[in-house]
């Protein structure tokens, strides 16, 4: 008999401080008076006396102690709560990176492992964290985030709750210091917990929550429909495909693309195109830079390809019209023009039957 596998709910907010952690443990308490088994596998207090008392009266599983570089990191102990097997684990900082010398490299990779062992988890993140989003939020931010954790993976929670607080409320708390500390608190007043990028990341983080429940309330309505066999997927109308190249920003066009065919409910492809007969250091680089873009589409639930031939457009159209895409990502072409022998260029005019996104990069919002 195959082990069931564990539900996941995600206490969401859209900045440091909202509560989401204080209401991981409120749940965590009232699920232990209703008598269910539920442990504490990691929680992060920030300092915050309020979080703190909080946590207590309840089993907290001792972190894993880790040397690196001559330094001492305590991490979530994935192993104990598997010998510990509760039924429910509460996990602070879903999209946190593990110390190097660990098993896996995330901690949402660890929820899984929770997961997939048949372990109810409770975990908290921020809206900012979802790779989607990571152009969005440099743009409104300023700041490039590097902790983040692929869509489906909370597509596939079984409940999102979003923690909402007014940027008026948050900024309150800050300044009584109940967010930070000291120079701490006047750093985050003077960058990130300014009240227009507050405003604009809450704003998205309900747009992402009510998305979600709509995503939610559509598979639930399906659920109810009798089966078939061969029900049709829904938007196998619309078929997306990404074109990766070396460039470092084909990650910001992969997103994008992940994005909308989320959104339309439409089938994802990522192509890359290696030249036959090129050899040499350039070549091995840019090798390994399409293979960094296809791992990076493969960990969003893209299906990528590599395709081998010395017309890159040419490859790409094919294997688009053969699947049936509808719609083509790619970047702006670095040199315009007719004469332009960017791939991307020629992509464009033989595509006439599909619809060409052509995804610029935008500059952070310039702080005065």
């Amino acid at each position: 008999m195959n082990q069931q596998r564990g539900k996941l709910k995600i206490f969401m907010g859209y900045a440091a401080g909202v509560g989401k952690t204080y209401q991981m443990l409120e749940e965590a308490h009232a699920l232990k008076a209703q008598g269910r088994d539920i442990v504490i596998g990691y929680f992060e207090p920030h300092g915050r006396q309020d979080t703190i008392t909080k946590v207590e009266g309840l089993e907290v599983i001792p972190r894993k102690r880790i040397e690196y570089r001559g330094s001492t990191f305590e991490e979530m102990d994935t192993d104990r709560i598997l010998a510990r097997r509760p039924e429910i684990c509460g996990v602070d900082e879903f999209p946190h990176t593990n110390v190097p010398g660990l098993q896996r490299k995330k901690r949402w990779e660890d929820v899984e492992v929770l997961l997939d062992a048949g372990i109810d988890v409770v975990t908290t993140m921020n809206v900012q964290h979802l790779e989607s989003l990571n152009d969005q939020i440099r743009h409104i931010t300023g700041v490039l985030v590097r902790e983040t954790v692929p869509d489906w993976t909370v597509q596939k929670a079984d409940e999102v709750v979003m923690i909402d607080l007014t940027p008026r409320a948050l900024l309150h708390r800050l300044e009584r210091g109940v967010v930070y500390k000291g120079e701490q608190a006047q750093r985050a007043l003077q960058n990130f917990f300014r009240e227009p990028t507050l405003v604009a990341l809450r704003e998205l983080a309900l747009r992402e929550a009510a998305h979600e429940v709509g995503q939610r309330i559509t598979d639930g309505e399906a659920g109810l429909e009798e089966s078939k066999e061969a029900r049709p997927e829904e938007g196998s109308d619309q078929k997306i495909l990404v074109y990766l190249t070396p460039d470092p920003k084909t990650a910001m066009v992969t997103r994008r693309a992940k994005r909308v065919s989320d959104f339309l409910g439409a089938e994802c492809f990522a192509v890359a195109v290696q030249p036959h007969g090129f050899s040499g250091a350039t070549a091995t680089a840019q090798k390994s830079a399409l293979e960094t873009h296809l791992n990076f589409a493969r960990n969003l639930q893209i299906e990528a390809h590599m395709l081998e031939g010395s017309d890159a457009a040419s490859l790409v159209i094919d294997f688009a019209r053969r699947r049936g895409v509808t719609q083509i990502f790619v970047m702006r072409p670095r040199n315009g023009g007719l004469l332009s022998r960017d791939p991307v260029q020629k992509i464009i005019d033989m595509a006439k039957d599909m619809e060409i996104v052509i995804v610029s990069d935008r500059d952070p919002v310039q702080r005065r």
